[in-house]
């Protein structure tokens, strides 16, 4: 059993859903996503916890270049699968009460995007990882560019200029590891094992750093987010926040740091305070929008900010924090755009200074919002509580003087307060107070919405109370690579 039908499925599912007509187009894809979150718990179940990688096809592909098909599974591919194939089928439902045109079109384009990414999570081969990378952001573009708001062409070209004129840089610095491979291979184990000198690893930390910090997006490479996450149709932003950003954080604890170590370490501590002024910056812009949706996005950069801060600090619970919070933030995240979704179909508006009263209306939806708020700002026993709980940790454990250690991780903790802050005032300005003429006649969840908040508020719930089977899966996988590489900063 091989992880080929992970990544081919959703490529066949995709053609066949795009044929479909509309009104079944919809009910296809969301049968053939779930057939793949059930092939991925079949993997899980026979998953062993350890530091190896499992399920591994290893096929020629491009033989005289050293191209191969090249795939597989450890603890560090085993979440962001996980994530993949539990949050598209969700996805997935969070639009049936949408009309799309070229129905079919659509949901084969969000399929294929599943595709990509599974490429990306599981690619051990270089040429493959890039592939993936760019098959991921095609039918992303398309998506936000034909179904997206207003303004979406001028916001979908500046989003794909920025993520591909990222990739490109990333493409040299593979293309560079390959030339200076022994083997002439793109195998990520033989770039591993190369004894770059410091000056050349900083050229290939950089090549890599830029094209994953505009895909997180890390501070100062975030400014096509906003717009493309509020321009983009809901589907579209759950798929990019939820999981397309895990993209450039999976990059940089796969691909950055062990191919670059010394040039990682060489520039750690600026990349580890970009993280936190992302956390900062992310945050005071968040408490002035206006716009719901808006407010949402520029929340997601301070997580990231934070999750970020976490990897570049590379030990254990950094980077064990960093792996179940991409999860959690991902399904979050995508409760959060849920709601917008649900609030601007109902009343035609974000606006939050129009809206009020709407729990005293619809209390299951009100009880819906508040769980995943709660999970959000990460409130003990749910699930943002103990991924942030760890990134914190790494961060005040982040090898420098002690008393940076404590300056850095109390300001990065700003993300938690502030968070809170502009997070519960959104609830009561949404939800509390009276109602008034716009809001009075909101109706409550009721079938694939209220479906789909149950299931995102049981992740929340369950993953805060017991995050452990969670931990456990990337434990081996990410002590060993953590330690490894950690070694080799002192060459």
């Amino acid at each position: 059993m091989t992880v080929s039908i992970l990544l081919f499925l959703p490529i066949v599912a995709a053609v066949i859903t795009a044929l479909l007509k509309n009104g079944i187009a919809k009910h296809a894809a969301l049968f053939f996503s779930v057939a793949q979150l059930v092939i991925a718990l079949i993997f899980l179940s026979k998953f062993v916890p350890d530091a190896s990688t499992q399920f591994v096809i290893d096929v020629p592909w491009i033989s005289s270049f050293g191209i191969y098909f090249s795939a597989g599974i450890d603890g560090i591919s085993m979440i962001l699968v996980l994530l993949t194939t539990v949050l598209v089928p969700l996805i997935i439902l969070t639009t049936y009460q949408h009309q799309y045109k070229n129905e079919g079109a659509f949901y084969g384009l969000i399929l294929f995007m599943q595709a990509g990414m599974l490429v990306v999570f599981t690619a051990l081969d270089g040429f493959l990882f890039y592939v993936g990378w760019e098959a991921a952001l095609i039918p992303i573009y398309f998506i936000c560019a034909l179904w997206g708001g207003g303004n979406r062409i001028r916001i979908t070209i500046k989003f794909f200029i920025y993520t591909f004129a990222g990739s490109l840089f990333m493409l040299v610095g593979i293309i560079y590891l390959y030339l200076q491979s022994p083997d002439k291979t793109f195998d990520i184990h033989n770039f591993y094992k190369m004894t770059l000198d410091v000056k050349h690893q900083s050229w290939i930390f950089w090549a890599f750093f830029l094209a994953f910090a505009i895909k997180m997006p890390l501070f100062p490479f975030h400014t096509w987010q906003p717009d493309t996450y509020t321009e983009a149709p809901s589907g579209g932003t759950m798929m990019l926040s939820g999981i397309m950003l895990k993209m450039g954080i999976y990059g940089a604890i796969r691909w950055m740091i062990p191919n670059a170590p010394l040039g990682f370490y060489h520039f750690q501590a600026l990349a580890m305070i970009l993280g936190v002024i992302g956390v900062v910056y992310a945050s005071i812009i968040a408490f002035k929008q206006k716009d719901g949706k808006r407010l949402v996005a520029y929340s997601s950069i301070a997580h990231v900010g934070l999750i970020a801060a976490g990897i570049f600090a590379w030990n254990i619970a950094g980077v064990q924090g960093a792996m179940i919070q991409m999860l959690n933030h991902g399904i979050n995240v995508v409760g959060m755009f849920f709601i917008w979704d649900i609030i601007s179909r109902r009343l035609n508006t974000r606006e939050i200074d129009q809206l009020g009263g709407i729990a005293k209306v619809a209390p299951k939806f009100a009880i819906g919002f508040l769980i995943i708020l709660l999970g959000t700002v990460g409130l003990p026993l749910t699930n943002g509580f103990i991924g942030e709980f760890l990134l914190l940790k790494g961060v005040f454990d982040f090898s420098v003087l002690h008393y940076v250690n404590l300056v850095l991780a109390a300001v990065a903790g700003l993300t938690i307060i502030f968070g809170a802050v502009y997070m519960l005032r959104l609830y009561k300005n949404v939800m509390q107070g009276e109602t008034n003429p716009l809001t009075a006649t909101f109706a409550d969840v009721s079938g694939t919405e209220k479906l789909t908040l149950c299931i995102i508020c049981a992740l929340v719930i369950v993953l805060g109370i017991y995050p452990q089977p969670i931990l456990h899966i990337s434990e081996a996988a990410v002590t060993q690579l953590v330690n490894q590489i950690g070694s080799k900063f002192t060459m």
